[in-house]
């Protein structure tokens, strides 16, 4: 039998230091390191169509890589259908890559850094009204032993906002009972803390009272377990949402990130202060955040008709009309 010869691939080595990079010193999730390892893949089989890299490519060849070269990546993945955001998101892959390299002193400049996609229109963020939420929380029962995780992890989605990936992170210690907060460890590493609310402070020591697990614990003790007593996964978090939207009988898909901006609007609905919601995200820029001011023009005309003088007058005199 011919033993297959496997082609060298010098761009494993960058590859693996970025990955390692990423998940050492930025925090990255495992959602996030699958995707940009698969994203730098697609470049370089990419580059090796159009015979820009091949099995001895070097760092001399990778100073080759123009923004040309990166434009007609872009327009490989407009050819094949690509999503605008998936589109958005292998660029970034790629900025984050090539800036790496220039840290690290491979490359002098990053050449996928003025290289724009198409404008895309702006998706307003989907949430769920009050009562979908309100379902949503309560559906868990009290019927298997994992009812308890169940509705902890949904009541805190709902009462804090935070991603997947944070919720899959929280160890015991992090939670401060006495005082209300959660510190949330995020992207980048960067620490916030989260108020939670006496609902989901409730399921929290309704959970650790079922496990017999104490604030005393150490540090590095899971929250939410599987049932191999192991740490649970992203994934399974994803899993747990969903399962409970089809049971809550909501008539569309509900991911974790939907809780999420569903917590933002209804913040903002009840009169929160952008900033303040701005940093319970964990947003770095407001301008992340006031995307959610597009679903709340409802609430902003009631406080403009409470509030302005010439409102007022207005609503009086069709008051009187009536």
């Amino acid at each position: 039998m011919e033993k297959r010869v496997l082609k060298p691939e010098p761009e494993k080595a960058l590859i693996e230091e970025f990955i390692d990079y990423l998940r050492v010193e930025k925090n990255a999730s495992t959602h996030t390191i699958r995707a940009y390892t698969t994203d730098l893949g697609q470049f370089f089989r990419f580059l090796r169509d159009v015979k820009a890299w091949d099995g001895q490519s070097g760092t001399g060849r990778l100073k080759a890589i123009d923004r040309p070269i990166i434009r007609a990546f872009v327009g490989r993945l407009y050819h094949e259908k690509y999503s605008p955001s998936t589109m958005e998101r292998k660029l970034s892959t790629l900025r984050a890559f090539f800036r790496r390299l220039t840290q690290t002193g491979v490359l002098e400049r990053n050449p996928g850094k003025d290289v724009d996609l198409p404008s895309k229109p702006k998706l307003l963020p989907d949430f769920l009204t009050t009562g979908e939420a309100t379902a949503l929380v309560e559906a868990p029962g009290e019927d298997d032993p994992s009812s308890f995780r169940d509705s902890a992890i949904l009541e805190l989605l709902y009462a804090t906002g935070m991603r997947s990936s944070e919720m899959a992170w929280l160890s015991v210690a992090d939670i401060d009972f006495d005082r209300g907060f959660i510190t949330v460890k995020g992207k980048g590493k960067k620490e916030r803390l989260a108020p939670f609310g006496l609902k989901a402070g409730g399921a929290l020591r309704r959970l650790l009272d079922e496990t017999r697990r104490s604030e005393a614990d150490r540090r590095g003790t899971p929250v939410f377990l599987n049932r191999e007593d192991k740490r649970l996964s992203s994934r399974s978090i994803h899993s747990i949402v969903k399962k409970y939207a089809k049971k809550a009988g909501l008539d569309r898909p509900v991911a974790p990130h939907r809780l999420r901006h569903t917590f933002a609007t209804h913040l903002l609905d009840g009169g929160a202060d952008l900033r303040a919601i701005q940093e319970m995200l964990g947003h770095s820029s407001l301008s992340t955040t006031q995307k959610y001011t597009h679903v709340s023009l409802s609430r902003l005309m009631e406080v403009y008709d409470d509030a302005h003088p010439r409102a007022l007058l207005i609503k009086e005199k069709s008051l009187k009309i009536k």
